[in-house]
C-alpha cells in the first residue's frame, strides 16, 4: 500500500478516531500501520426473509424466496457483523460488487 492509497484522518470526524494506547487519537496515517493487516468480514446484505423450516425444506431449484426489500433499495453493508454503510449493486468485469452510497454513524455506548 502506498502512501496515496492510506486514510488521511485529516478526512475523518473526530468522533471516528480511534485512541492510542496512551489517550490519544492517531495523528497520521503511519500511526494507523499496525491495523493495516488484520482480516475483517465484509457482508453486503440484499434483503431478508423469515419462513418456518418446513417451507424451506419445500424448497427447489428456481423457487423465490420474496425478500424484504424493493428493487433499487439501497443494500446494507456490514463490516464484521455490524451495520456500517448501505450502498448499491453494480457489475465490475462479469462480477458483481458493491458500492457504498452512504455511511452508517454508529451509536456508542
Amino acid at each position: 500500500m502506498n502512501d496515496d492509497d492510506m486514510l488521511q484522518l485529516a478526512e475523518l470526524d473526530s468522533d471516528s478516531r480511534m485512541p492510542a494506547p496512551d489517550g490519544k487519537a492517531p495523528q497520521n496515517a503511519k500511526e494507523l500501520e499496525a491495523v493495516y493487516e488484520i482480516p475483517v468480514q465484509v457482508s453486503a446484505v440484499l434483503g431478508k426473509a423469515t419462513m418456518q423450516v418446513s417451507q424451506l425444506l419445500k424448497l427447489g431449484r428456481g423457487a423465490v424466496v420474496e425478500l424484504d426489500r424493493k428493487v433499487g433499495e439501497a443494500i446494507d453493508i456490514y463490516v464484521n457483523n455490524r451495520l456500517v454503510a448501505r450502498g448499491e449493486v453494480v457489475v465490475v468485469d462479469d462480477r458483481l460488487g458493491v458500492t457504498m452510497t452512504e455511511i452508517v454513524k454508529s451509536e456508542r455506548s
